[in-house]
Parts: C-alpha cells; sequence; structure tokens
C-alpha cells in the first residue's frame, strides 16, 4: 500500500482548489513584480506600509551590526538578546499589560498560550470562523473542545453552561477572510459571567484599530479584565516577523514555564526584534497611516456599492467580495491580473464551500488613484467572467 499522492493533487485541480506560489521579486508595497509582472497588489497584509519602510529597514540593518543574524537557542538557553527584552517591554507598555512574551510566529502564539492554559478536564471554546491555527490549538490542547455560532454572544452561552474545569473562550479580533470585527464587548460579558477567561487573537487589528492603533481592545474600551489573553502579531500591520501574549505576570510566568512552542524555539533573529522596535515608534507617531486607511476603506466600499458588489460588513482594510465558485473566484482573479491589478481568490478549505471570494486587502500606502483604478478593473473583470457562466 502507498501514499496515492497524486489523486489528492487531481482532485485539488479538478474542484479549482489547487494552490500556486506567486513569485514575488520586489519589496511588498502597492506596486510590486509578480512572476515577472508588474502589478498593483490589494493582496498584503501590510496595512500600514511598513514592511519596506526606510526606518524600519536600517534598524534591521543596525540590528544586524549589533546583535547579530540569528538568535542562536531557545529563550530559555541563552537565545533572550537585550534587543528582545526591550521589545517585549515596549509591547508590554503598549498594550497597557504588565508583561509581553515574543514567539516567533501567530500560529507558534497561539499554540503555546492555548495548550499551556487549559488541557484535560478543561474547556476551550471557539468562534466557528477563528483562524485555522486557533481551532488547531484547540483540538491539540486535550481539553473539551467547542464551537460556537459566528459572533453570537447567545450560542457562547449555552456552550458555557455546559463546560467543564478552567473554560477559556478564543475569538479573532478581526476576522481574516470576513474583514468584521468580533462583538468583545458582548462575548466578554457573557464569559465574565461564567468565570471563563477570554482569549484575542488580534492578528489583524493589531496596529490598525483603537486610537493608538494597539488593537481591538483599545478600540472597544476594553482591559486585562476583560481581556485577559491578549495575542497580537508582528508580520502584518507593523512589517516585521514574529508575535506576541500580553498579559498579567503569572500569565506570562505559565507560559514561560509551559508554552511548548516557546521552550523548545529558537528565538526569532535579534535584527528583527530591532526593526520591529523601529516599526512600533512609527505606528505611535504616524497616526496619519491609520487616517488615510479609513478613508481608502471609505472610498473603496462607496466605489463597490455603486457598482453592484457583493461586500461584507466589514470595517477594516480586508475587504472581501462574495464570488461564490472557487472556479468564478479564480477566472476573476486571473482576468484582474491581466489588467495589472493583483488580488487574491479565496477558497474552501479557507472559507467555506460556495462562499469562494476576491479578498481584497487596503493598506496606507496605497493612493486614492489606485483605490479607483481596482474598481475600474473589478467592473471590468466580473462583467466579463460572470454573464458567460
Amino acid at each position: 500500500m502507498s501514499f496515492n499522492l497524486s489523486s489528492r493533487l487531481a482532485e485539488r485541480h479538478t474542484a479549482s482548489l489547487y494552490r500556486h506560489r506567486p513569485l514575488l521579486e520586489t519589496p511588498q508595497g502597492p506596486v510590486v513584480n509578480v512572476d515577472g509582472r508588474e502589478l498593483i497588489a490589494f493582496c498584503s497584509n501590510d496595512y500600514l506600509g511598513l514592511a519596506n519602510h526606510p526606518r524600519v529597514v536600517a534598524a534591521l540593518k543596525e540590528g544586524a551590526d549589533r546583535w547579530g543574524v540569528g538568535g542562536g537557542a531557545s529563550h530559555l538557553v541563552v537565545g533572550h538578546s537585550g534587543a528582545h527584552h526591550a521589545l517585549e517591554e515596549a509591547l508590554a507598555a503598549f498594550t497597557g499589560r504588565p508583561r509581553a512574551l515574543l514567539f516567533s510566529t501567530g500560529y507558534m502564539a497561539n499554540l503555546g498560550a492555548i495548550t499551556a492554559l487549559v488541557s484535560k478536564g478543561d474547556s476551550v471554546l471557539q468562534d466557528r470562523l477563528n483562524h485555522a491555527s486557533l481551532l488547531d490549538s484547540g483540538l491539540l490542547s486535550g481539553a473539551r473542545f467547542s464551537r460556537y455560532l459566528h459572533n453570537d454572544p447567545a450560542s457562547l452561552a449555552n456552550r458555557l453552561e455546559k463546560a467543564e474545569g478552567n473554560t477559556l473562550v478564543v475569538t479573532d479580533g478581526v476576522f481574516s477572510m470576513d474583514g468584521d470585527l468580533a462583538d468583545l464587548p458582548a462575548l466578554c460579558t457573557t464569559a465574565c459571567a461564567r468565570e471563563a477567561w477570554t482569549m484575542v487573537d488580534d492578528a489583524h487589528g493589531f496596529g490598525v484599530l483603537g486610537a493608538t492603533g494597539a488593537g481591538i481592545v483599545e478600540h472597544f474600551g476594553l482591559g486585562m479584565d476583560e481581556v485577559p489573553v491578549l495575542m497580537g502579531t508582528l508580520g502584518k500591520a507593523f512589517g516585521t516577523a514574529g508575535a506576541f501574549v500580553a498579559g498579567s505576570e503569572a500569565l506570562i510566568e505559565t507560559l514561560i514555564q509551559f508554552a511548548r512552542p516557546y521552550i523548545y524555539t529558537t528565538s526569532q533573529s535579534p535584527a528583527i526584534a530591532c526593526a520591529t522596535l523601529e516599526s512600533l515608534r512609527l505606528v505611535q507617531e504616524d497616526a496619519w497611516r491609520r487616517t488615510h486607511l479609513r478613508v481608502l476603506i471609505a472610498r473603496f466600499r462607496a466605489g463597490a456599492a455603486r457598482l453592484g458588489l457583493a461586500l461584507m460588513d466589514s470595517p477594516t482594510p480586508i475587504q472581501p467580495i462574495l464570488i461564490g465558485s472557487s472556479d468564478r473566484a479564480l477566472r476573476v482573479a486571473d482576468r484582474l491580473r491581466d489588467l495589472g491589478v493583483m488580488v487574491g481568490a479565496i477558497r474552501p478549505p479557507t472559507v467555506p464551500v460556495g462562499s469562494a471570494r476576491l479578498r481584497v486587502t487596503l493598506t496606507a500606502a496605497h493612493t486614492e488613484a489606485q483605490v479607483d483604478r481596482l474598481l475600474d478593473a473589478l467592473a471590468d473583470a466580473i462583467s466579463e467572467v460572470i454573464p458567460h457562466d
């Protein structure tokens, strides 16, 4: 007996679900060269346009000169540098929490936090549309795992009635494929009433939402009492790499002692930590980036409404256009590329069957003229592809 990999791949092709890696040949930016073509990109999570900012690049170079490139060991051996420590302290201050702990990726942060906090005999309750890393972490924790209806406090309350042991409620802050916000005030009230903790994965809100860019918790005026466990990523709005968990002294010490993805992983490059510190300064100094982004979001949504496009209820840089079938979504994306615009076609299993979409993402580096160019291209591509079915 052998693995029949070819048939599995063929099935993906037939269902229009096969994925390809575009080859990027320029730094991140509103205009990129992909697979040898110059395109206006509306598919990056570099929401504030910091991934290629001169100050961030310079800080990376200076960090490498000072600290070298590799972390060399895990944080608990000899890999926890002064640069890492300074970034943790800065992130803790920025989020208004006593401590923060760096992880190499958001996936590892979620896995480390959830599996360290709950186990067999406990309960973990998650939104049905949570990111794959959260769902995987819940399953791997060994705790009793269940999912409540999307953004539905009543459904969560029903699940909480059946919860056992220590109970962790987990939600995305901004849902990455729909762009909508978690109803954190209601969810936290429901969780607190049952003495459950709430954990928020703010990967797509951190840097973008809130008066200072501190994310969805700041956006809703909540604190550590309502959201004891806050995760944020640094490879999206902050333009660098890695992630962190912020919370109480006891929480962070618990993660240091029990989070296996933290304990058994070489630390990220200290040069990246230096770059992220500079990025954090820019997030705090350049409020205009968030203001400009809101202007672009409003402009895109107004233009899409005039075109009759099926947008989702998103106030964020993530602006999905529901297409339906995977084949149609791919063909519209291909036509957009022919017109010089790059937008990702998101298909199952990332989204439910029948809800394939174009995931438009806007950044502070885009101009209003580029957004208008996107709208013109969408009008042409969708009218050309869909009526022929």
